[in-house]
Formats: structure tokens, sequence, C-alpha cells
């Protein structure tokens, strides 16, 4: 099962043409959603960004809707994820969070980040519709080119080793990826690719012009 969440970023940011099992629309998301004829399964969130009109216009089309405190720990991002694990999904992509406040997007990315170490048998992706982002942990991956250009890997948190790369335009074989290095960025894949290596977490990056 594949669910995805929608959150208010940037409406440009938001990939309308995933086709989820689920859809969970986050604040003005949920509006975003609701406006392209997409009705989500459910919606979490302050709904601090949205007007009294449109909350009562989400209401009309959602049957379920989880409303928390302005003032709270959690992102509307956060319970969004939280609702999203309760579907025990294969894979869960967040999708307008990108674009508009930086401050947003990186504290998504940290819970991401946190996540992906709890659930290792979960794929979580960050889309917009020009980007695939996904944090990888050690091991053997298959790359597919899933119809974007250019893949980038960085390390995330520390360095990465035996980094091995097979089917790109760049191979290399046990090298690292130190933090703070740009040298693997802008990648292509030519055939059956994939990437190997050894300790850390790798943040990978799809993108398209």
């Amino acid at each position: 099962m594949i669910v995805a969440i929608c959150s208010g970023g940037p409406v440009q940011e938001v990939a309308f043409s995933l086709m989820p099992d689920i859809w969970i629309g986050v604040d003005r998301g949920a509006l975003y959603l609701i406006d392209e004829g997409i009705r989500p399964h459910s919606i979490v969130g302050d709904f601090d960004s949205v007007t009294e009109e449109e909350f009562a216009r989400i209401s009309e089309a959602v049957d379920h809707i989880e409303q928390f405190q302005v003032e709270k720990d959690e992102t509307d991002t956060d319970l969004a994820l939280r609702k999203a694990l309760t579907y025990e999904p294969a894979e869960i992509v967040l999708t307008g969070v990108t674009g508009g406040r930086l401050d947003h997007y990186e504290a998504t990315l940290r819970s991401v980040f946190l996540l992906q170490k709890q659930y290792p048998d979960i794929i979580f992706k960050i889309i917009n519709p020009c980007n695939a982002i996904q944090f990888l942990l050690p091991g053997k991956h298959q790359l597919e080119r899933d119809g974007y250009s250019y893949i980038s890997f960085f390390s995330y948190g520390e360095s990465l080793h035996n980094v091995t790369l097979r089917g790109v335009k760049y191979e290399t074989t046990d090298e690292v990826i130190e933090q703070g290095t740009s040298r693997f960025t802008s990648n292509e894949i030519i055939s059956r690719a994939s990437i190997s290596f050894t300790g850390g977490i790798c943040l990978m990056i799809k993108s398209k012009d």
C-alpha cells in the first residue's frame, strides 16, 4: 500500500500525478487536493492557513478530519506521517513540502530521516514535479531512472564508506562520501544501476529539468 501526504507548501510544488492507495491532506494541502478533484481519505492539521470558508469546503468534502491546536510540539506534516503509519503502508510519499518556507522543508527532511531509521522496511519519499528525494540505509540498492535525468548522492549525518556505484555515467568503487562534499552530484543512470555502501545514511535526489 502507498500512502501520499499532501502538505500546504506552494501549490506548484505538489505532484498531483501521484496515484497512491490513500491520500492524506495536511492543512491547506487538503484544499489543493479538493480543488484538483481528489478526495482525501483523511485530513489533519491545525488549519491556521485556511479561512473559515475554505475550512467549510474541506469539511463538506472529507468525512474524517483530525483538527489540532495551533500550539503543539509536532508540525502538521509530522501528524500526517503519524496518521500514515497507521495504515501499515509499504511506501509513504510526501508532496507539497518543498519550496516556500525552508524551515518547514528542513523540518520535514529531518522527520523523514528519523522515520526511515525507525522503519527500515517502509520506503519514504519526498516528491515534487521535478525531484524525488529519498534516504537510503546501508546495503545495496537498485536504482531506477523513473523519468529523471540526474541522480545525486549526499551523506546525511555522517560520512558514507565503501560507496560503489554501477550502471551510472560516473562509476565508483569503495569510495567515501564525506560530509560537505558535492562531488557526487548530477550523475546519470545508464543501464541497470545500483549503489552499495556501509555505514551512515545516504540522501539520494533524482532530478529532471
